[in-house]
């Protein structure tokens, strides 16, 4: 099949859309397709089957903002998406913005299948704006996208059950969807990594995850500070993003300084696996990879009870959540852990035991499967009509 894959957002893989396009991309060519990938990245423009759109120029204040946030926003051209869609079998649309959208509408006007993936919160939107506490406002958000995008598709991917009971409750409307995980890569397992000499004698605590509002690593920096052990305890926030500033001025009031920085994909499933406790603040999280793989490393992982977050579903013990930007209640938890080692033992080989539903390679077989009967599917409307 000539399967298009459309990306509003790509760049390096230092971001969760990122990585779950890319592992579909690589998938779909070890199965034989030919995949074309249509997005904003220039850097990919003198590759093979790659279709560079320009990105939006919003002044150089908010591009830099943007670029510091990490990521790239696709700007529709009419001649590029065509030519990306010429004699192309499906398509398959990444995120709910405006390249996606663009590309929907002439897809469906030339009769094409479409499916799209929902990778984006109405939160993680309206955050940037601070106004993620306003319903109404997210409401809009949901409704907006339903209306331009996922009204008009034939197949949706959810990657959590948590997040097509959110879209559907606000669309009031049961949708096509398939709920496949974007998984976890088999390099990401349990190994014996043991500390550097500098940790050696301290409590590693890690979280990783964009420098962004709705991560609430400023929730962990808090803990840290309320807990008995604070003077043992090193905490290392890996990633990069725009509160970098605000958490290094919160950063300063702990004992030991917190480690901040980005590490390659390699380097990050080492700092789990030598960690201690994996602590994941966020109070908006759609799936979460950096959480699954903290567990597909059998690592105690630390859960907040967010209503807008899918990872509270993937404790395995009611003892690894706490309370949703409670600094007290986290530092319990943390606690409790230390203080606790044979439990703590013992939890996380229930945590390594939950790991198997979370094979990136049977995730990607079911993608493509999703992929394969929403094509068929349409080949049969079509003929059907004809």
């Amino acid at each position: 099949m000539i399967i298009t894959v459309v990306c509003d957002v790509l760049g390096e893989e230092n971001n969760g859309t990122t990585i779950a396009a890319m592992n579909l991309i690589r998938f779909l060519k070890t199965q034989g397709h030919t995949v074309r990938v249509l997005c904003g990245d220039e850097n990919r423009k003198n590759e093979e089957d790659f279709f560079v759109v320009p990105n939006y120029n919003f002044g150089k204040l908010i591009n830099s903002y943007v670029k510091k946030v990490g990521v790239a926003l696709a700007k529709p051209d009419k001649e590029i998406i065509e030519k990306a869609l010429d004699k192309a079998d499906i398509v398959h649309i990444m995120v709910p913005l405006s390249l996606g959208m663009a590309t929907a509408k002439i897809a469906k006007e030339r009769g094409l299948a479409i499916t799209a993936g929902f990778h984006m919160q109405a939160e993680n939107l309206t955050s940037y704006f601070k106004v993620n506490k306003i319903n109404i406002i997210n409401h809009a958000v949901y409704q907006y996208i339903y209306k331009k995008l996922y009204k008009n598709v034939d197949a949706i991917h959810y990657p959590t059950q948590f997040i097509r009971d959110v879209f559907e409750s606000h669309i009031k409307l049961k949708t096509n969807g398939y709920v496949i995980s974007n998984g976890v890569n088999s390099y990401v397992q349990k190994r014996d990594i043991s500390k550097s000499a500098e940790f050696k004698d301290k409590i590693i605590v890690l979280m990783i995850g964009r420098y962004a509002r709705e991560k609430s690593q400023d929730i962990l920096l808090k803990a840290i500070k309320y807990s008995k052990y604070k003077d043992k305890i090193q905490l290392i926030l890996a990633g990069q993003g725009a509160k970098e500033k605000y958490y290094k001025r919160l950063a300063k009031k702990l004992p030991i300084p917190p480690i901040f920085k980005f590490y390659d994909r390699k380097e990050i499933i080492d700092v789990i696996n030598y960690c201690d406790i994996y602590a994941h603040t966020a109070e908006v999280e759609l799936e979460g990879i950096a959480c699954l793989e903290a567990i597909c490393c059998g690592k105690i992982t630390l859960v907040s009870d967010s209503k807008l977050s899918a990872t509270r579903n993937f404790a395995v013990d009611k003892k690894c959540i706490f309370k949703n930007r409670n600094p007290k209640d986290l530092a319990r938890v943390i606690d409790y852990f230390i203080d606790n080692p044979e439990d703590k033992k013992i939890i996380e080989e229930k945590y390594l035991n939950s790991a198997i539903c979370y094979s990136q390679e049977e995730c990607m077989k079911r993608m493509e499967q999703m992929i394969i009967d929403t094509f068929n599917k349409k080949q049969l409307e079509t003929e059907v009509e004809e």
